[in-house]
């Protein structure tokens, strides 16, 4: 056999066969976006200018290059700029060396001749800012290809899609395009502007509406940005409270708000039976059954769904709600419907973006919390989360189980990130069916502002009614008694007929579109 020949052919056998293919780099017969000779500029400037490279930190980071051996190199300045060393060309070298990278990256040749090609570092954020454009193309043509590749897949639920591409869009914003910071001159005159602005209003309410003067006497409304923490043990009357607030936030006469209601405990129907048992004063426990009268059903219409389907609430029963949907759910209601509050039942039911595997729930918590802070920030809106109490509030003895920051449970990043925290606490609740003078509290209801970062601390006291699912000022009705069965000629608590709106009552039905077809014979509302 003539090796000679046989080693000819195997060299042409391995001529013949092709590299792989990197398929991203041939999307329409192109290549990714790039600047090579920018990065190798940008790389040169820093290690020329001393002050360069605080300049690049805010706007660039390793993965943006699209070589790797950048990417190396400019983790190297990191690191140096990290043990507060100079970074230059034998500082880069001496770390590329103990990160054993300096032959991956080319040599110190290779990081001497960066510095060549540069003059000055004069232009170095314009060369920055192109080098960040386009990573971002590259992120998004990256971020295209997973969802078209996602779509043509039959198993992939589209809502669940579209959530995991809005996160990913959102991740390119929220991680690569910061905002930069102001100058106090800046900051003065829309500070002043806003001043004058509330010097000259009439209304002393700066925020969104309570519904509850003693309530919004101390917050001023819920303000923008704030995320607030209402916690209570369980049956106390956090979801009660909550749809009251919305209600009310909705169908304020002088300010009326969009409001979006996440429950990730009840169905949209037994929200809605709430809050028309709330409006329409009919007994709940009437509505939950259809055990209602004929003037029942025409007060029910009249004073509860009339007013309802002017009231902008929108209403997702999702369960099992993870921080990137919710965010995602909310940008795309304040896009669309201009949400003005966000109101989540409740915090310890979300679940983490998955990325938790090693940690507990503790930390969980504290980042879902985290989230949400930086969600109200982000789209200029109070969102109130609803919380669980621990058990640390039963173990303590009579007239010592008024809520503390302490108990807030599983985490205690929720009252560091909370701008403020309420606690619900009923007397009667833990069986006490008398006050001092020994007079009944039945229904009695406290409001312990226990935080409150913009603010002062107070206690108000409210009026529950939770046979009607609803809360009013303290003794601002005065009844006879309590528990008055509904039906009757008797004086409503609350009259808003005629308060504003314009919207109807939206309801999604935890993104699956399982809207199920109503009867002929059923009436809509």
């Amino acid at each position: 056999m003539d090796l000679t020949n046989l080693n000819l052919n195997k060299d042409r056998s391995k001529m013949r066969r092709k590299p792989p293919v990197d398929l991203s780099t041939m999307v329409y017969g192109k290549v990714p976006p790039q600047a090579k000779e920018l990065e190798e500029a940008v790389l040169g400037a820093i290690m020329l200018e001393k002050s360069a490279f605080d300049t690049v930190v805010e706007i660039l980071k390793p993965e943006c290059f699209y070589l790797e051996g950048h990417q190396r190199i400019y983790r190297s300045m990191q690191g140096l700029a990290q043990k507060s060393q100079p970074i230059d060309i034998f500082t880069v070298v001496e770390e590329l060396k103990m990160r054993q990278e300096l032959d991956i990256v080319g040599g110190a040749y290779y990081v001497t001749k960066l510095t060549n090609s540069v003059v000055s570092s004069a232009n170095i954020e314009t060369h920055s800012r192109i080098i960040l454009q386009k990573f971002i193309q590259r992120e998004l043509i990256r971020i295209s290809g997973e969802i078209i590749g996602d779509a043509y897949e039959d198993s992939t639920d589209v809502f669940d899609l579209l959530d995991d591409a809005e996160t990913k869009l959102f991740e390119i914003t929220n991680n690569h395009l910061r905002k930069n910071f102001d100058s106090i001159d800046t900051v003065l005159v829309k500070t002043i502007q806003r001043i004058e602005d509330l010097r000259h209003k009439q209304d002393q309410i700066t925020g969104v509406p309570s519904g509850f003067p003693s309530l919004d006497k101390i917050t001023y409304g819920w303000q923008p940005t704030d995320l607030i923490i209402l916690a209570a043990r369980p049956a106390v009357g956090k979801t009660a409270f909550a749809l009251n607030l919305a209600r009310n936030a909705a169908l304020d006469p002088i300010k009326p708000t969009s409001v979006a209601f996440f429950s990730l405990e009840m169905s949209s129907a037994q929200l809605v039976q709430r809050i028309l048992s709330a409006e329409s004063e009919i007994l709940m426990e009437k509505i939950a059954r259809g055990r209602l009268e004929e003037h029942e059903m025409r007060q029910l219409y009249k004073k509860g769904i009339d007013r309802l389907a002017k009231a902008p609430i929108f209403i997702d029963d999702t369960p099992a709600l993870n921080i990137f949907e919710l965010r995602a759910k909310c940008r795309r209601l304040k896009n669309k419907h201009n949400v003005g509050f966000i109101i989540i039942d409740y915090l310890q039911l979300m679940s983490g973006a998955g990325d938790n595997k090693n940690g507990n729930r503790e930390q969980e918590i504290s980042r879902i919390s985290r989230d949400l802070k930086g969600l109200a920030k982000e789209i200029q809106v109070p969102i109130i989360a609803l919380s669980q109490l621990s058990r640390a509030v039963e173990s303590r003895k009579e007239g010592e189980k008024i809520p503390q920051l302490s108990d807030l449970r599983e985490s205690g990043a929720i009252e560091q990130d909370a701008d403020m925290v309420m606690f619900l606490y009923r007397p009667e609740y833990y069986g006490i069916t008398a006050n001092e003078m020994g007079e009944s509290n039945k229904g009695e209801t406290h409001v312990k502002i226990a935080k409150h970062r913009n603010g002062s601390l107070d206690t108000i006291k409210l009026r529950a009614l939770l046979h009607i699912q609803k809360f009013t000022e303290y003794g601002e009705d005065d009844f006879g008694g309590i528990g008055m069965p509904s039906g009757g000629n008797w004086k409503p608590v609350q009259d808003n007929e005629g308060s504003g709106g314009g919207a109807r009552l939206y309801i999604q039905a935890g993104s699956r579109m399982k809207d199920v077809p109503m009867d002929d014979d059923e009436t809509p509302f």
